[in-house]
């Protein structure tokens, strides 16, 4: 299963998330998150998985935030606003709560990213 801008693979109890915004550094943006969510419910009912690898294509694994995202949000309302960061929690409880041994394989600069995701995997 693939979306442009995450790519999920599974292979021999290993399954793969690779974010795939290279142009950006990865930026995440809404998009972004809602695909990650929706791969990490599907990896969970995985009976066969046995670790899951979260990678990124690019030389940095992530700049953070998507600056063109931020701006689009700045606009929207209060209650759209909660709305993200709610989706963006529930990804950040996916990571943690993950039932498999996670590992991020981080390249690149250090950034927000890094360290929001290191109490969730194995870095």
């Amino acid at each position: 299963m693939t979306n442009s801008q995450v790519l999920f693979s599974f292979s021999d109890g290993v399954a793969e998330l690779t974010l795939n915004r290279p142009e950006v550094h990865n930026a995440f943006d809404d998009n972004i998150i809602e695909a990650l969510i929706s791969h990490l419910e599907i990896a969970a009912d995985l009976p066969d998985l046995r670790v899951l690898i979260l990678r990124s294509a690019g030389k940095n694994f992530s700049a953070g935030a998507d600056l063109a995202w931020m701006r689009r949000m700045a606009e929207n309302s209060h209650s759209d606003n909660l709305q993200d960061a709610h989706r963006l929690a529930r990804l950040m409880q996916l990571l943690n709560d993950f039932n498999r041994p996670t590992i991020a394989l981080i390249q690149g600069l250090p950034t927000a990213v890094r360290w929001a995701l290191q109490p969730a995997v194995t870095l």
